[in-house]
């Protein structure tokens, strides 16, 4: 199996997704995630033809209520707590300059 991870490969992970990990932080996660990618590359190893994908494994169906138009909020609810509106839309402070 090929599951060695290096420190280095742990802390450009971390620098990807913005984390700060201590030396000890780099050394425990490098050998716990090298025991996940190790079992993960031994799930590859399963004989899987003929055994039928699933994307959850119990059979459950979305239960939707049906897609009819229904009245919506009126305007002077919809604006009734907003800090400043000119009755018709909201007023927001302009964060782009028009220059």
């Amino acid at each position: 199996m090929s599951n060695t991870l290096t420190p280095e490969q742990v802390r450009k992970v971390a620098n990807l997704a913005r984390l700060q990990l201590s030396d000890a932080d780099v050394s425990r996660f490098t050998q716990q995630l090298g025991q996940v990618l190790g079992y993960v590359e031994m799930l590859g190893e399963l004989d899987t033809e003929g055994v039928t994908p699933l994307a959850h494994p119990l059979e459950i169906e979305n239960v939707l209520r049906e897609d009819v138009p229904t009245p919506s909020l009126p305007r002077e609810a919809a604006l009734s707590n907003a800090p400043k509106s000119d009755g018709r839309c909201f007023i927001v402070p302009q964060i782009i300059d028009a220059g």
